[in-house]
């Protein structure tokens, strides 16, 4: 199945959804070092990336009229900074919004479905109606905003959204329509190493029989404490010594509280994702050996930046809006000290494959690492998402 894929990043999503089926006729990403990461990684016949056929450039001067009714999906990660919780919160003002320009190109291309995803805080209270805003021009993406003869808007989102709503309340919708739901996903329920919530917006068009649910969550917390500390198949899985696990007495009282093993199957934690490296503060020459595993000094711990267990998902790797932040990217040991994760460790955090190929200085690197999408949840929502069309076809 074709797909076109908007502000790609550093590719977790695209990545993802081509491990789903999707074959990407149009890629699109105008910042520097991602066009360079995607490049490089585009031409190795191993990569996941091979022959994506790259569009360099802002999205908002690119045509998809000639796409047409030849794709099944369009998706994307629209700029997230406007919504952040991390960032300034502008939202209705933020120019660096650019879900008009992903609905624009599911108006030109009309797919028979679409994958979009943001922050979590674009669901909070504050965006309450932005948040509807959005949903609403993506299921009518032929309602669009008035403007004047050189494309200069005359009505604001307010006014906007007021007629897509009395448009939406119609009792027959005339153009195109899709149905569209969007939940709040956290990358650790489905098998990545990091407690990542992000919201996730589906869409299928109206004429396709599609029935569709978010995939319904394959790992726990809970599944996790009882491995820990109800069975220690965990500890035993690493080969942890008796005397280095953790005192029992000191169990959450979660974990004493369950009667039963949980059917899901654990969270992966960061031990998880890493063990087999070696760390490249203490064991530099090995790590040598490894592409993008080397260590970033300068990482200290103080409140509110404690870094990530070693033995619980990871925090959510963040790109920060004045470079990256010192809590999230680092990795907090069993004896307490800290260290900035490598490029490799995040990149394993977020399922990137390790043969892929990074772009960039370290610190440009984690940027590209903090904004992207986990791979595996990419392919997990792409792959049901792929079931549904091929079941419609």
């Amino acid at each position: 199945m074709k797909s076109i894929e908007l502000f790609a990043g550093a590719g977790g999503l695209g990545i993802g959804l081509c491990r789903a089926g999707f074959k990407p006729t149009k890629v699109v990403e105008w910042n520097r070092y991602c066009r360079e990461t995607i490049a490089e990684n585009r031409a190795s016949k191993a990569s996941p990336m091979a022959g994506w056929p790259q569009v360099e450039g802002d999205v908002r001067h690119v045509d998809f009229r000639d796409l047409e009714g030849k794709v099944d999906l369009v998706s994307g990660g629209p700029p997230c900074q406007p919504f952040s919780l991390g960032g300034k919160h502008r939202a209705y003002d933020d120019t660096r919004d650019m879900f008009p320009q992903a609905i624009r190109a599911v108006r030109e291309t009309r797919p028979r479905a679409f994958v979009f995803e943001n922050v979590k805080g674009l669901t909070r209270a504050t965006f309450r109606n932005y948040f509807e805003y959005i949903r609403l021009q993506l299921e009518h993406p032929e309602v669009t905003i008035k403007t004047d003869r050189d494309g200069r808007p005359t009505e604001d989102w307010t006014e906007h959204l007021a007629r897509l709503q009395k448009h939406a309340t119609q009792s027959k919708y005339p153009g195109l329509h899709y149905h569209v739901v969007a939940q709040v996903l956290n990358a650790a329920d489905y098998g990545v190493p990091q407690k990542r919530e992000r919201v996730i917006f589906v869409g299928f068009r109206s004429d396709v029989d599609a029935n569709w649910s978010f995939p319904v969550a394959t790992h726990s917390a809970d599944a996790l404490l009882w491995a820990q500390y109800r069975s220690e198949d965990y500890w035993d899985a690493h080969e942890v010594a008796k005397r280095a696990r953790p005192d029992l007495s000191a169990a959450p009282a979660r974990a004493l509280a369950l009667k039963e093993k949980p059917i899901e199957l654990a969270w992966r934690t960061v031990r998880d994702a890493i063990a087999d490296l070696p760390d490249p503060e203490f064991e530099p020459e090995a790590a040598a050996e490894i592409a993008y595993h080397r260590f970033q000094p300068g990482a200290r711990s103080y409140p509110g930046h404690t870094g990530s267990p070693l033995d619980e998902p990871a925090k959510t790797l963040k790109a920060g809006v004045h470079g990256v932040p010192g809590g999230e990217n680092m990795l907090a040991r069993p004896d307490g000290s800290v260290r900035y994760f490598s490029v490799r460790e995040s990149a394993r955090l977020q399922t990137f494959p390790d043969s892929f190929i990074f772009h960039g200085a370290w610190g440009e690197v984690m940027r590209q690492l903090g904004n992207a999408v986990p791979v595996r949840l990419a392919e997990v929502i792409g792959k049901d998402v792929a079931r549904k069309l091929r079941y419609a076809a």
